[in-house]
């Protein structure tokens, strides 16, 4: 039998790299969001996770009863080093990087896994990451940056993130990154051409032929602005190359009525539903979203998709399992 670890869960959101953290062997002690939609759909899915509703800017351990645990994990926000934002990086109200590092200082956690944009490696960031790195340093940690594409790891979709793993230094001896998985290359059209079908679609089979690559990253869960769409003007394009209507979602797949002429436009070509997103994020078709479908929209465009933080989750596991207890 696996061995189990305890996790604090940061950032949670829809809860993709909980549940993938929870395949790899983690079992979170809280689970921490500021969205009351996520906190609900968090709660329904897992209601035996203890879920807080709060910034975890302003979680202290002790005050819950947490006064260690295995692994610090969380999504940060990607605003502040987003290429399509102001870069504003710490002087962004919205930057929980060095936030998460602190809460390690009052923990002291095995390892830490912490998600964010591929963006914070530039070099506009250094003083950032030396800034993080000094204070991993301090508290006595290994680490190791790494940009990881999801499509590499069985998910139909190109999602670069930028993961930070730090470990103390005789387990992190026995941590290495996960290699590409040998199911990967799934395209749009394999994973969802009997979604498509399942009301008697009759074209579900050529339009499969033309979402025959994986998709373009899914964006839209800016929780600031916008709407229930798959993001902006080039990334509908994107979409209309996999002959996706991406300027809103449907709330059903497309009926037998509903005639496919990719030289129509996006008149002529099927939108997506929240759940197919769902699949395209790697999200189980039994996790439940709350919200209409804006919120349910946005929970699921943030997700960290649960294979990859399984993959990485298990090599952090392992490396745990070897080291000292």
């Amino acid at each position: 039998m696996r061995e189990r670890f305890t996790s604090l869960e940061i950032g949670a959101g829809v809860g993709g790299q909980a549940l993938g953290l929870e395949r790899a062997g983690f079992d979170p002690v809280k689970v921490i969001d500021n969205d009351p939609h996520a906190c609900r759909t968090l709660r329904l899915n897992r209601p035996q996770w203890s879920v807080l509703e709060l910034n975890f800017n302003d979680f202290v351990g002790a005050d819950h009863g947490v006064h260690t645990v295995d692994l610090i994990s969380g999504g940060l926000p990607s605003q502040p080093y987003s290429v399509a934002g102001k870069q504003e990086g710490t002087d962004d109200r919205r930057d929980l990087l060095r936030a998460a590092i602190w809460l390690a200082t009052e923990l002291q956690p095995r390892a830490i896994l912490l998600e964010t944009t591929p963006s914070l490696l530039m070099p506009k960031f250094v003083g950032v990451r030396t800034s993080v790195e000094s204070e991993l340093k301090h508290l006595g940690y290994d680490w190791s940056w790494m940009v990881l594409d999801a499509q590499n790891f069985g998910v139909p979709q190109t999602r670069k993130s930028c993961l930070l793993v730090a470990m103390k230094p005789e387990d992190f001896v026995f941590f290495e990154w996960p290699p590409p998985v040998a199911e990967a290359g799934l395209t749009v059209g394999e994973v969802l051409r009997d979604s498509m079908a399942s009301r008697g679609w009759p074209y579900a089979d050529a339009w499969a032929s033309l979402a025959n690559r994986v998709a373009p990253t899914v964006v839209g869960g800016s929780k600031s602005h916008g709407g229930a769409d798959l993001g902006p003007t080039r990334t509908k394009r994107l979409w209309m190359g996999l002959a996706v209507n991406g300027h809103s979602l449907a709330n059903e797949v497309p009926a037998p009525d509903f005639v496919f002429d990719p030289s129509l436009e996006r008149d002529g070509v099927p939108k997506l539903t929240v759940e197919q997103v769902m699949c395209l994020q790697g999200l189980p078709a039994d996790w439940t979203v709350t919200g209409g479908k804006t919120a349910r929209y946005k929970q699921v465009a943030q997700a960290f998709p649960p294979p990859l933080a399984e993959a990485v989750g298990t090599r952090i596991a392992t490396a745990l399992a070897r080291g000292p207890r």
